[in-house]
């Protein structure tokens, strides 16, 4: 076997990594309302977001295609950059996970896809117009999932003010367990498709694919090793957004899960690709603000946000020294 096909294969087993640590790591942005709220068990909901992800990542490819040739230049990637760009992800994303902090893979992924060209090819190497889609994105996430989730607490609020809490309890329990199928399949609808785009770039510029597609094996490896991560959890995550942010109710739980997969459903119908992760923490932050500002630990939701704002130039440094270092060993 030559050196450049192993050299493939393990760019390609680096993909996979880096999903399966997707899965591991946004699983809590699907479950964390459920659980927290009693609504859900912790491994019913694994069961539930690891099913209805794998689904969502098998209804499109829209997204893929936006990361896999939109992001930067195809040909400004080679194989050993796309191995450093991974593995720079995979090393982000164990840290956030160990230090219970729900940081995006998207935009890890986004900025090591960036490092690593830009280690070839500098600024020429970027594709202005899926970077587009990615400002859209990063407003759609942190705006519209807040405001939404705010605007349906509000409603919940005024139209159940005067109906028993227990009762109300009940249907928010069920409708909750309803958002939340919607917005696991939604995660896996956006979140799942991206490292598909990469695995068949990965593809493309080692020479097994001759132009850029999604082929339906691709999809379902994809799909079935984010699953596979999504069954490990991620439970210091979920314990931040859950319980050390704020502590939600079920209505509140329903109203962030809504909030947040109508928007990722919006943004993927377009081939938009935003953080799953700031939009579900963004949603529960306006759930939470939709009873009382005082219910949202301001302390937790600052050490969030600063690990978002570190994550995009941690990754693309890592990347882009890695992708040097890697270039000139090759």
């Amino acid at each position: 076997m030559s050196a450049i096909t192993l050299a493939l294969i393990f760019a390609l087993a680096t993909v996979l990594m880096a999903e399966f640590v997707n899965g591991w790591t946004d699983a809590p942005n699907v479950i964390a309302t459920v659980v927290a709220t009693g609504v859900m068990s912790p491994k019913t909901a694994i069961l539930m977001a690891v099913i209805m992800n794998t689904l969502g990542a098998m209804s499109g490819t829209a997204v893929a295609s936006t990361v896999g040739r939109g992001i930067v230049d195809p040909s400004a990637l080679t194989i050993p950059a796309i191995t450093a760009a991974m593995l720079s992800i995979v090393a982000w994303g164990m840290f956030a996970a160990r230090a219970g902090l729900p940081v995006s893979k998207s935009h890890a992924l986004l900025a090591g896809l960036a490092g690593a060209a830009f280690a070839k090819d500098g600024i020429d190497a970027l594709q202005w117009v899926g970077w587009e889609k990615v400002i859209i994105g990063m407003l759609l996430s942190v705006i519209l999932g807040c405001i939404a989730s705010y605007i349906i607490g509000i409603a919940v609020i005024a139209f159940t003010g005067a109906s028993k809490p227990a009762r109300t309890k009940r249907l928010f329990d069920r409708l909750s367990v309803v958002a939340a199928c919607f917005l696991a399949f939604n995660h896996g609808l956006n979140d799942g498709q991206k490292f598909m785009g990469v695995f068949a770039t990965t593809l493309l510029t080692g020479g097994v694919l001759t132009t850029f597609e999604i082929p339906f094996w691709v999809i379902l490896i994809c799909a079935l090793t984010m699953a596979l991560g999504t069954s490990a959890g991620g439970w210091r995550i979920i314990q931040t957004l859950g319980s050390r942010m704020t502590r939600l109710q079920s209505w509140q739980g329903f109203a962030a899960q809504t909030a947040a997969g109508f928007t990722i459903f919006g943004a993927s119908s377009f081939g938009v690709p935003l953080s799953t992760t700031h939009t579900i923490t963004s949603a529960i932050v306006g759930a939470a603000a939709s009873r009382r500002m005082s219910d949202i630990r301001w302390v937790v939701l600052r050490r969030i946000v600063v690990a978002w704002l570190i994550t995009f130039p941690v990754c693309f440094v890592a990347a882009f020294a890695a992708a040097r270092l890697a270039s000139s060993l090759y």
